[in-house]
């Protein structure tokens, strides 16, 4: 039986701020239990959802020093969908409205977390084989594996595994704090292990340190090895490349479908959806006070509003792309202008252009069954799970050919009829302009092919079972 550990600092249904959540939660159910023991240790914060709470049971605490601080830990479990769950609870750092506060406050916070979830290991009598580290927020385990934690016998031979959702992100905070914060010695702070920019990096650390480096999409995994996407650790990227794979993403199909979803109106296949499909667009447009027009061509996107997701290419071209006869529904909120912006183009152009500025899980789910194409032109893009969640109700991908939508989407080709979205290649808003109006076409002048783009993406597999696979080879490797 091989034993691994998940670590990070959210998870689906507990708490969630973004994709890394979807991973935690999904991906450990996907193993055979005869042959792998997988469980998962988050933080318990306070502003988790006081119906799971009700369901932790205490399972044990101990005081844990943290450099010179002597802190308290109490672990709590709870098991969820067969999964074994743990809670690392102190009431000092996981307090607040939010997961995640200052930088400053988080270093210090993700570092207790990092040794805390270490620490309790003998006294749950769990020996894990691998510990699967996700994100900087726990960067400093296969560094604390390597050091403090390098004379214990329990300890020995426990291979890291870090996963890296986004590069952007990295726990960078001066040296002398770090040093203050873990305890780590001198000889951890040099150019080739922490130190970054005469700064330490939590993440550049776990990339130095673990036994294997992976990220969630093969183009992802190439691409951050050019200075462009590498988020000022490229070169690191380089020098690991030996041991660094693409693994994409997958959804939960049990949440993820249109047969049984109970937050869309009418439920459709991949059999059905010609006749099924249209009734939830037309129910869709009637909610948001858009004609209700089956013929006019309703392009969504559901996504934070920020650069990165190719915001500034939308603004540049939206007053243009209005003067056609389409639909265009936004739900999500972001940066300030862009907020503003889609305001105003919903003021402007009220029976094309529908803003929703808030986020709700029961309007995405519409969105992605109610739309005829879905939008998704990103600067870049670690893997991306709208687009597959489009592919799974049969709303047809028009994305930027960067890390995993590259992978995902495969664009139509009119000569063999194959393909299973649209993408454009240049971060440039005409070329993305252009690329909308094909789909447009292919949408009101082959409306057979365009549907057998929608039956194809609605049978490819991007279920989790295909990415636990290769994660099973390389625990299997380890």
């Amino acid at each position: 039986m091989k034993k691994i550990l998940f670590v990070a600092s959210e998870s689906v249904p507990f708490i969630k701020t973004g994709g890394l959540a979807d991973v935690v939660g999904s991906l450990p159910k996907c193993f055979d239990k005869k042959e792998y023991d997988v469980r998962v240790i988050i933080p318990k914060y306070m502003c988790i959802d006081q119906r799971w709470k009700d369901q932790m049971k205490y399972k044990v605490h101990f005081y844990m020093n943290l450099a010179w601080r002597s802190q308290y830990v109490g672990i709590l479990e709870m098991e969820y969908e067969g999964i074994k769950f743990y809670f690392v609870d102190n009431e000092y750092y996981f307090a607040g409205p939010r997961p995640y506060g200052e930088i400053y406050q988080d270093v210090e916070k993700f570092a207790f977390f990092s040794k805390a979830a270490i620490s309790a290991l003998p006294l749950l009598d769990f020996r894990p084989d691998v510990i699967h580290c996700h994100d900087w927020q726990t960067g400093l385990i296969p560094v604390m594996i390597k050091d403090i934690f390098a004379d214990n016998e329990f300890y020995r031979g426990i291979k890291t595994i870090m996963t890296i959702h986004n590069l952007k992100f990295q726990g960078v905070w001066d040296i002398k704090t770090i040093k203050d914060i873990t305890g780590l010695s001198e000889y951890y702070f040099a150019p080739d292990k922490l130190e970054y920019k005469k700064d330490a990096n939590y993440l550049k650390g776990g990339i130095v340190y673990a036994d294997a480096v992976t990220t969630v999409s093969r183009t992802y995994a190439e691409e951050i090895k050019d200075p462009f996407y590498g988020e000022g650790l490229d070169g690191l990227m380089r020098a690991r490349s030996n041991c660094l794979t693409g693994i994409v993403n997958g959804i939960d199909y049990d949440v993820y479908d249109p047969e049984t979803d109970p937050y869309i109106a009418y439920h459709y296949n991949a059999d059905n959806f010609r006749k099924e499909k249209a009734k939830n667009k037309k129910a869709l447009q009637q909610e948001l006070g858009l004609p209700a027009d089956n013929r006019k061509f309703m392009i969504g996107m559901v996504s934070r509003m920020t650069d990165q997701k190719g915001f500034d290419l939308v603004a540049y071209i939206l007053d243009e792309l209005c003067q056609e006869d389409i639909q265009f529904v936004m739900l999500g909120t972001g940066e300030e202008r862009y907020e503003n912006m889609f305001r105003h183009f919903d003021w402007k152009y009220h029976d094309k252009v529908s803003a929703q500025i808030y986020y709700s899980e029961a309007m995405s789910h519409k969105v992605y069954a109610g739309c005829d194409a879905f939008l998704m032109p990103s600067l870049f893009e670690p893997c991306g799970l709208s687009q597959l969640m489009s592919l799974r109700y049969g709303t047809v991908p028009i994305v930027r050919e960067t890390g995993g939508l590259k992978d995902t989407v495969e664009p139509y080709n009119e000569y063999e009829n194959t393909g299973t979205g649209f993408s454009f290649a240049n971060y440039n808003a005409h070329e993305m302009l252009g690329i909308i109006r094909y789909a447009k076409s292919v949408f009101e002048k082959k409306k057979r092919n365009w549907n057998l783009i929608v039956e194809r993406g609605m049978k490819a597999d991007f279920s989790w079972h295909s990415s636990a696979k290769q994660y099973k080879e390389l625990y299997d490797r380890l």
